[in-house]
């Protein structure tokens, strides 16, 4: 059975660090894939040569990209403005209210009328602590999971990823690269999922080119600012450190029995497509 799967994200790029391969997975089965962004990111990190264009044109650009390589059926935007990292309430800015300070029915009821033209089977949305804490990505879990309540949506994953293997990972790196000072190594303590939460382990290895060409079509945040960025330092790795690295995609479905771990996204879709109720 074909299904519609709409993975649900802040900025371009969040996509294809956290989703890419399930995406790919999905689409490469014959299920109809849909991309959905809060913002265009235009506060992210710029760099020197946009050639007099805004960064958030430059990084829709990269968004469609990054989907035409996944194999997306469709992009979307809610047209919300970036919030950026700056703690406290964020402040409208040109007209356009930034999604961290968006109203969350408003929000979600724009998420909701997409889910249903859609008739999406699976919304993905973020953990709570939003995997590192960015107020735009604790926003999407609030925002996503009201929009699938208005459209009756019948499976939530929360995209994150373990804990465990994160911190073991960034000790191990901390022996061969070096971490810029304002980076907090210990702050991820406490961010994305715990083992003990997680329901779904996604193999995606056989979609790792798919999966770097997508983080690779992200090149404005590989470039910007003046430390070394994420994108850029795994798409160094070579091919088959990057299999191991990122081949596996974490979610969690709330209310499983404990000790649930699914391999396929799509496990645990009921039978019979749910009718989603009036709002």
């Amino acid at each position: 059975m074909r299904h519609t799967c709409l993975f649900f994200h802040a900025h371009p790029d969040d996509e294809a660090l956290l989703t890419a391969g399930t995406m790919a997975r999905l689409a490469g089965a014959g299920h109809r894939v849909v991309l959905v962004l809060a913002t265009a990111g235009e506060r992210g990190l710029a760099p020197r040569d946009l050639q007099g264009r805004g960064l958030g044109t430059v990084r829709r650009e990269e968004a469609h990209a990054s989907a035409r390589i996944l194999g997306c059926a469709r992009v979307a935007f809610l047209g919300y403005a970036d919030s950026g990292h700056a703690p406290g309430p964020a402040a409208a800015r040109g007209g356009t209210r930034p999604f961290a300070a968006a109203d969350v029915e408003e929000a979600a009821g724009r998420l909701a009328d997409l889910l249903t033209e859609e008739r999406a089977d699976l919304l993905t949305v973020y953990d709570p602590a939003g995997g590192y804490g960015h107020p735009d990505h604790v926003q999407v879990h609030r925002v996503g999971y009201r929009a699938a309540r208005m459209a009756g949506t019948p499976v939530v994953l929360e995209a994150t990823v373990d804990r465990t293997l994160l911190l073991r990972g960034l000790r191990a790196a901390s022996w061969v690269h070096r971490f810029p000072p304002q980076f907090d190594r210990d702050s991820f303590r406490t961010a994305y999922g715990a083992r003990s939460e997680i329901t779904h382990r996604v193999p995606v290895k056989r979609h790792w080119r798919a999966k770097r060409a997508s983080l690779a079509a992200h090149l404005s945040q590989a470039r910007g600012g003046d430390s070394e960025r994420t994108l850029a330092a795994l798409g160094r790795l070579p091919g088959p450190a990057f299999r191991q690295v990122m081949g596996t995609e974490w979610y969690i479905q709330r209310g499983l029995p404990a000790g649930t771990l699914h391999r396929d996204p799509l496990a645990t879709l009921p039978d019979a497509r749910a009718t989603a109720p009036s709002r």
